[in-house]
C-alpha cells in the first residue's frame, strides 16, 4: 500500500497547534487535540435557475433554503403586495398573504415558521412584525424602531434584525441598530459599528454576518450573540443584495448594484476569515432576497 510519505515526500509531522496556512492536502498530528487533522478544499457550488415565482416582483423576503422555501411581500411596477408563496424544490405555489403589503423588509426563518418584519414607507409599516405558522400570518409585537432595507438572521422565535434606514428618503437615516426577538418581544441589542441600509445578511441570531451596504460599502462584520466585530471586507463592495448562511463562518453574499442601476451577477463566499469569489448567479440582479445555507440557498431575484 502506499505511504503518506510516498506520495507528499515527508512523514506526517506531529505539532502541538494547528499550521497558520496549511495547503491543500497536507496532514498533520495535533499533540494537543490529539486529533490527526488535514487539509482539504470544499468544491464550489453553483447556481441554476428554476421555476419563476407567480407573481413578480422585487424586494421580497425569503426563508428556507433550495428544496423548501417561502418567498412573501415586496412591490411590482405599480404597488407594494402581500403575496406569500411556498416552493417545494420543483415549483411555487401561491399560499395566505401577509395582513400588511410592504417591500424591503427583513426575514428569516424556515417555510413552516418564518419571521418578516420592518419594511415598507409609513411609520405604521416600519416596525411591523408577523410571524408564519405554515398556513397563516399573524401579526406580533413590532421593532421597538421601525426601519426597512434591513436583514435579519435566525428562526421565529430566535431572531437578529440589523441596519436598515429608519425614515425613508431622509438623507442621515442609515442605521446600526440591532434587536434580537425571543419569540414574543423585540430587545435593543448593541449597535453595528458601521450605520447602514441596503445590506446582505446571514447567520442565526447568536452567529451572524452582516456585510456591504449603500453607495457600494465592502465593511464586514460579525456578530458573537453581544456585540459586532469588523472583520475582512468583501472583495466587491455592493448595496441591495442577498446573504445566505447558517453561521457567521459560513456565508453566501449574493448579487445586488455597485452604483444605482449597475446590476451584479457577483457571488462570495465567507469562510470565517475571508470573502472568495466563486460561481456568479445566471442574472445580475439587486434588490433580491435569499436564504439558507452555503449548500443549499435560494434566492428571489428583483
Amino acid at each position: 500500500m502506499t505511504t503518506y510519505k510516498e506520495i507528499k515526500g515527508t512523514q506526517i509531522e506531529a505539532v502541538s497547534s494547528d499550521p497558520s496556512n496549511p495547503i491543500e492536502g497536507q496532514v498533520w498530528y495535533n499533540t494537543t487535540d490529539n486529533e490527526l487533522k488535514g487539509r482539504s478544499v470544499s468544491p464550489v457550488g453553483t447556481w441554476a435557475t428554476d421555476s419563476n415565482l407567480n407573481t413578480a416582483r422585487a424586494a421580497t423576503a425569503t426563508a428556507g433554503d433550495g428544496s423548501n422555501a417561502i418567498v412573501f411581500a415586496g412591490y411590482d411596477p405599480s404597488s407594494k403586495v402581500a403575496n406569500t408563496e411556498l416552493w417545494n424544490g420543483s415549483n411555487w405555489s401561491e399560499v395566505n398573504d401577509l395582513n400588511t403589503a410592504r417591500d424591503q423588509l427583513g426575514g428569516c426563518g424556515s417555510y413552516t415558521a418564518a419571521l418578516g418584519f420592518g419594511g415598507g414607507n409609513s411609520p405604521s409599516q416600519l416596525g411591523n412584525t408577523e410571524t408564519w405558522n405554515g398556513t397563516n400570518w399573524t401579526e406580533v409585537n413590532d421593532l421597538n424602531t421601525g426601519r426597512r432595507q434591513l436583514k435579519g438572521a435566525g428562526t421565529s422565535t430566535n431572531a437578529l434584525a440589523f441596519a436598515g434606514e429608519t425614515a425613508p428618503g431622509s438623507p442621515g437615516a442609515n442605521s446600526a441598530l440591532s434587536e434580537t426577538w425571543n419569540g414574543t418581544n423585540w430587545s435593543e441589542g448593541n449597535d453595528l459599528n458601521t450605520a447602514r441600509r441596503e445590506i446582505g445578511g446571514g447567520g442565526i441570531y447568536t452567529s451572524a454576518l452582516a456585510f456591504g451596504g449603500q453607495s457600494g460599502l465592502n465593511e464586514t462584520e460579525s456578530y458573537n450573540g453581544t456585540n459586532w466585530t469588523e472583520v475582512n471586507n468583501l472583495n466587491t463592495g455592493r448595496a441591495r443584495l442577498g446573504g445566505a448562511g447558517a453561521t457567521n463562518t459560513a456565508v453566501l453574499a449574493i448579487g445586488g448594484e455597485i452604483a444605482p442601476g449597475t446590476l451584479q451577477s457577483i457571488t462570495e463566499q465567507w469562510n470565517g476569515t475571508n470573502w472568495t469569489e466563486v460561481n456568479d448567479l445566471n442574472t445580475a440582479a439587486n434588490f433580491l432576497s435569499a436564504h439558507g445555507t452555503t449548500a443549499s440557498a435560494i434566492a428571489a431575484l428583483g
